[in-house]
């Protein structure tokens, strides 16, 4: 995700005008910072990481963190913490089996921001490196962001540094997708209910019977995706194709904001005010969790970086703004999360 602050040339004639000698003192880059962040978002994905492996190795879901002991190979049981720090000292071992999501997530984010930051250096544009967000959520972080600190002279710049990160970030998912279904397994009988009931977009389900189709996965990895064990990676897989639909969401400053915007910049506003109302509808019906991403479009709805309005975004690269809806019909998840629902969140809570 990228974030834009200030306002660019809002006139032709501004967008032509040579610039001036001097510029604005800019920010020096604080590399200790977005080191320490890497490393620390490296950390917590690798040990919710090593959760999922240690989950799945034992038949249960990846995303499972029941109180149910599980039993090692010594015979012992025990219950596996949230989060599972004490294994640097006790199970060093265990925290190996982590590296495979941390490597798969870390790369998707990496891949998207530094699709904007490559395109803020092409146009000139100053933006920093990607802030990593470690946190102790289930799949160890929140993401990335990176920040643009200076104007984006025309539209053209802002549609390609908009929709840079999505295609990148995309194309890594779609492979480690492809990879990971064949390493996942079938769901034992007699499972208990799963803490987290994945919904899964349309590229999940494209991808598993292309890959059913051709005789590139079968047996067990051929059965139903709702009947199928997960492998880590492939749980990253469907993190990068969730985070991908929410930042081609057309409003706001996320990113398929700033393409609505460099094509058609008097209809952001109406979009952007569309796209609200659709997310509330299915905050009710489907998954809560949209409510938030409907204030969140309409906080930065209420300004948006302004560019020049000539040259127009045409040619090749409204073929590309096709892609990007694309894209989004294809990783959109319209209930990340099963049982979900602001009626059935309500049940739970008034059962609790």
């Amino acid at each position: 995700m990228s974030e834009s602050t200030p306002p660019s040339v809002s006139s032709t004639l501004e967008y032509y005008r040579p610039l001036p000698e001097w510029a604005p003192t800019l920010p020096k880059p604080r590399y200790w910072l977005h080191i320490l962040l890497l490393l620390a978002t490296c950390f917590t994905t690798l040990v919710m990481g090593a959760r999922m492996q240690c989950n799945f190795e034992h038949n249960r879901p990846a995303l499972s963190f029941s109180d149910d002991p599980i039993v090692g190979k010594t015979g012992q049981s025990e219950v596996i913490p949230f989060f599972p720090v004490e294994w640097f000292r006790s199970h060093p071992a265990r925290l190996l089996g982590g590296l495979p999501f941390m490597a798969t997530l870390m790369l998707f984010f990496l891949a998207h921001e530094m699709g904007h930051y490559l395109y803020c250096r092409r146009y000139g544009v100053y933006a920093t490196l990607p802030f990593f967000i470690p946190m102790l959520t289930p799949i160890g972080t929140m993401g990335a962001v990176i920040l643009i600190r200076s104007r984006i002279r025309s539209r053209t710049a802002l549609f390609d540094i908009g929709i840079a990160g999505p295609i990148a970030g995309f194309v890594v998912a779609l492979a480690v997708l492809i990879i990971s279904l064949a390493w996942s397994k079938p769901m034992q009988t007699g499972l208990g209910q799963p803490d987290y009931e994945l919904g899964y977009p349309l590229i999940f389900q494209v991808v598993h019977r292309m890959l059913t189709a051709t005789g590139l996965i079968n047996g067990a990895a051929a059965l139903p995706l709702d009947r199928m064990l997960l492998h880590p990676t492939a749980i990253a897989a469907w993190v990068g194709m969730l985070a991908t639909s929410l930042n081609l969401l057309p409003g706001g400053q996320l990113d398929g904001g700033h393409i609505i915007f460099s094509i058609a910049p008097r209809s952001h506003k109406l979009v952007s005010r569309l796209t609200i109302l659709v997310l509330l509808f299915m905050a009710y019906y489907l998954w809560t969790g949209w409510f938030l991403w409907a204030i969140l479009l309409q906080v930065s709805s209420f300004r948006h970086p302004q560019v020049a309005e000539w040259p127009r975004v045409s040619g090749s690269r409204l073929w590309l703004a096709a892609f990007a809806l694309f894209m989004l019909v294809l990783t959109v998840t319209p209930a990340p999360l099963a049982h979900s629902s602001l009626p059935e969140v309500l049940r739970q809570f008034r059962g609790r």
